[in-house]
């Protein structure tokens, strides 16, 4: 009988419980069944811990104390990505489910990370485990865009984010205009704690004055970024504060004081490249750019982005001001709250 894939979507639904909390991990959800129905389920709940199938196996021997063996031996185990085959924080999944003797694994999709990438598949294959594979692939790819994206191409996943008038301006130039109402500003701050960093220019950082935390919401702050060639945002200002990493980029100092990371870079015109090349030495999945419009330009001019969250003010008309970024791609949502339109479009 060719998989239910019911089973699927719920491991899919638990593994995007993880989000925001499991980088530089990908996200995975799982799912035991047992006769038709689930008998265990489990996701990666943070980096670190236990991995989604090592919780799905232990619901099952948790409530299952008697005869645990005998069920997973004739169970089906839905799990969204590859499982891991190799010691990290964790021991390998694929022998744990060896261990237990699962009789068939359905993978959602491969891991990209080259420590992986088949060997998990390869390995429950060897122990005569049946695997179906792949089974809901772009789905599945999907949630791990972020992981994807770090491992094949070598940057972090780039989230374009700003906020615009209906006629199309940012806000009025050298002041701070505020275009987000106070739900579509919750949202954007829901949005900062499920990525790993949010990148400013010099220019917003100055006229703004932001602290690009994420205190509307529960959830970690991002590591800041922030772009500042001469170093000339006062150190009095809220990207200085404690409350979260940053890391500043500049001509002048590489060093790192205190939660403070300066790294010196020429700024030529290859900048965004070279800021991302060394976002990815440092681990840095995800990142999303909220501004100025130099910055947002700059990186739709390389191409170098991958989603773009765009909210409009559509009862607001500035007449003048700083233009907002213009971009082609396709429109994947396209929702209100009260008088703020949020579309969601990708490259």
């Amino acid at each position: 009988m060719f998989p239910e894939s019911k089973f699927m979507d719920r491991a899919l639904a638990l593994a995007a419980l993880g989000l925001g909390k499991t980088s530089p991990n990908p996200l995975v959800g799982a799912v035991i069944v047992y006769q038709d129905e689930i008998i265990g389920e489990g996701y990666h709940e943070s980096y670190g811990n236990a991995h989604a199938e090592v919780n799905a196996i232990n619901q099952v021997l948790h409530n299952y104390p008697q005869n645990a063996s005998e069920i997973l031996a004739n169970a089906t185990l839905y799990v969204t990505l590859e499982p891991c085959s190799h010691f990290g924080k964790t021991p390998p999944c694929a022998d744990l489910i060896i261990k237990h003797q699962l009789k068939k694994v359905v993978i959602g999709c491969l891991d990209p990370n080259e420590s992986v990438n088949g060997k998990g598949i390869a390995k429950l294959k060897n122990a005569g485990i049946d695997v179906v594979f792949p089974f809901l692939e772009k789905e599945c790819q999907l949630i791990n865009r972020r992981f994807f994206t770090y491992h094949q191409k070598q940057r972090p996943y780039i989230i374009l984010k700003w906020a615009q008038s209906a006629d199309g301006f940012l806000g009025l130039k050298n002041e701070k205009t505020a275009i987000s109402n106070t739900e579509s500003l919750t949202l954007s701050h829901q949005w900062r704690a499920q990525e790993d960093a949010i990148l400013i220019g010099t220019n917003t950082a100055l006229i703004d004055n932001p602290s690009l935390t994420t205190k509307l919401v529960e959830g970690k702050n991002p590591i800041r970024i922030i772009i500042d060639k001469t170093l000339k945002i006062p150190q009095h200002h809220a990207i200085y504060k404690e409350d979260a990493k940053t890391i500043i980029f500049n001509e002048h100092r590489t060093e790192t004081v205190g939660h403070i990371q300066y790294i010196g870079i020429e700024f030529l015109g290859l900048l965004p490249q070279m800021m991302l090349y060394q976002l990815y030495i440092l681990g840095i999945q995800s990142i999303i750019i909220e501004g100025g419009a130099y910055t947002l330009n700059e990186f739709i001019r390389f191409n170098l982005w991958d989603e773009a969250r765009i909210i409009t003010a559509t009862d607001l008309n500035l007449h003048d001001g700083v233009i907002a970024p213009k971009l082609t791609g396709s429109i994947v949502s396209d929702t209100s709250i009260a008088n703020n339109q949020i579309q969601i479009i990708t490259l």
